[in-house]
């Protein structure tokens, strides 16, 4: 999709009633959907992280970054993920740790990025975090700086494949829950997305499909 036409329907986006859990689910192992339904934050204690979906122009059209985080010993290792990451008490609140993150992992300065949406937050039962998602723009290309120490690569994904069903996929995978199960994912750039962040993204499909719908 043009970077111009997608701006002009941002505005449009703002006001939409989030789905929160009847996005999430569609793309939930189906031993978190029980979870989901009955989620008591107030017995969790969680700790606080955001992240930030940013869409920005790359030759005209417009495109959504993710990172492939680097192998560690840790129940993210090597996973597809938002910029973003802990919350901080130097922070001013959840909005600018999205920010700041995003600075420090690819390097993309705070003043370049308009938040235009808060997403509905997800719990992350392995990490017991709480992730903050926000929906951001930058108006110009960008250059991006990834952190090597955190970041082993950069994908650009093009709206217009990520609102492609096509991407849509099931795989076999080892979770938290269970060996060697079926999750559904999103196939992108050949890398398998599932798990929160394939939860967090069918939200932000289903809030910029709702409003594409209407202009047809």
């Amino acid at each position: 999709m043009d970077f111009q036409d997608f701006l002009q329907y941002v505005p449009n986006l703002i006001p939409v009633e989030l789905p929160a859990t009847t996005s999430h689910i569609k793309m939930a192992p189906k031993e978190r959907m029980q979870e989901l339904k009955d989620l008591d934050l107030s017995t969790k204690n969680p700790r606080i992280a955001a992240v930030m979906m940013l869409f920005y122009p790359k030759n005209g059209e417009a495109h959504l970054i993710l990172i492939v985080r680097n192998a560690y010993n840790g129940v993210h290792s090597s996973q597809i993920a938002f910029p973003g990451g802990k919350y901080e008490l130097s922070d001013f609140d959840f909005k600018d740790t999205a920010l700041r993150e995003t600075n420090e992992e690819v390097g993309i300065l705070p003043e370049k990025i308009e938040v235009v949406k808060h997403f509905t937050p997800m719990y992350i039962p392995p990490s017991n975090f709480l992730v903050h998602p926000f929906m951001g723009i930058a108006k110009e290309e960008l250059s991006f700086y990834p952190d090597i120490r955190e970041v082993a690569d950069i994908i650009e994904l093009p709206l217009s494949v990520f609102l492609d069903d096509d991407i849509i996929t099931e795989a076999t995978l080892s979770t938290s829950y269970a060996a060697n199960i079926p999750v559904p994912a999103f196939n992108i750039q050949n890398h398998i997305v599932w798990g929160a962040t394939a939860m967090i993204l069918s939200e932000l499909r289903d809030v910029i499909k709702t409003v594409l719908d209407k202009k047809i």
